[in-house]
């Protein structure tokens, strides 16, 4: 009777086990895994059986030499620590780096003797990929009137600058902040710089050379409106 019960509670356990989302794997004093989740195995690209026989020493790398052992051994010795581990591992057969913070307890009350370990792992989200802007291009004209809207030049005198009316210099402003969509003229000018648009390198501001397609060429100076001084 006693064993149907033990039997009828091990297969809700591992069934429970089975249905858990968070990695994790109950060892043996000294680390070796005797039972793993599928969420644990699938940081490896394997099954849970897989994992049984191997040690949490090799499974994982600490950030700190040796403290995965420390704190195995201080376990085992029955102190409890709720201080996790950052570890790093390889994931699956193309052998990708993740990081996470690893936490080992023992199952129930200490047993200097023989105690069982629960070994729960956090796993770090991955960063989110850095969106990389593509070189945007422009026309000769929009560089120059980028240029001069960085420089601190009003709409009038941009117009004046470039041979355009104040409309005209709206419409390519206007034109230029719905395509890369930012609210305002500073944000124009900022979005400008990092997309290569305007030359890090000069002041008064420029266009940069490799950015400028064709289009109207102005006989005025791209830095300053008529009449400023540099």
């Amino acid at each position: 009777m006693v064993g149907d019960e033990y039997i009828s509670w091990r297969n809700q356990f591992l069934l429970l086990l089975d249905r858990i989302p968070t990695p994790l794997a109950v060892c043996r004093a000294d680390g070796e895994v005797t039972l793993a989740n599928p969420a644990m195995a699938a940081e490896w690209g394997t099954a849970p059986a897989r994992l049984r026989g191997r040690s949490l020493q090799e499974l994982f790398r600490p950030r700190t030499v040796g403290r995965l052992d420390r704190h195995i051994e201080a376990v085992r010795l029955g102190r409890r620590s709720r201080h996790p581990i950052e570890v790093r591992w390889l994931v699956g057969a193309d052998g990708i780096e993740r990081e996470g913070e690893l936490l080992v307890d023992p199952v129930g009350e200490a047993s200097p003797a023989a105690p069982m370990l629960l070994a729960v792992l956090r796993v770090r989200p991955d960063p989110a990929p850095r969106v990389v802007e593509p070189m945007a291009e422009v026309s000769v004209v929009e560089g120059h009137i980028l240029a001069l809207a960085a420089a601190g030049a009003t709409t009038a005198a941009i117009g004046k600058a470039v041979g355009l009316t104040v409309d005209g210099v709206n419409y390519h402003l206007t034109r230029l902040t719905r395509r890369w969509r930012v609210p305002n003229r500073t944000a124009l000018v900022a979005k400008a710089y990092v997309l290569g648009v305007l030359s890090v390198r000069e002041w008064p501001p420029a266009p940069s050379p490799q950015r400028a397609r064709g289009g109207c060429r102005s006989t005025q100076s791209p830095h300053m409106p008529p009449g400023t001084a540099r």
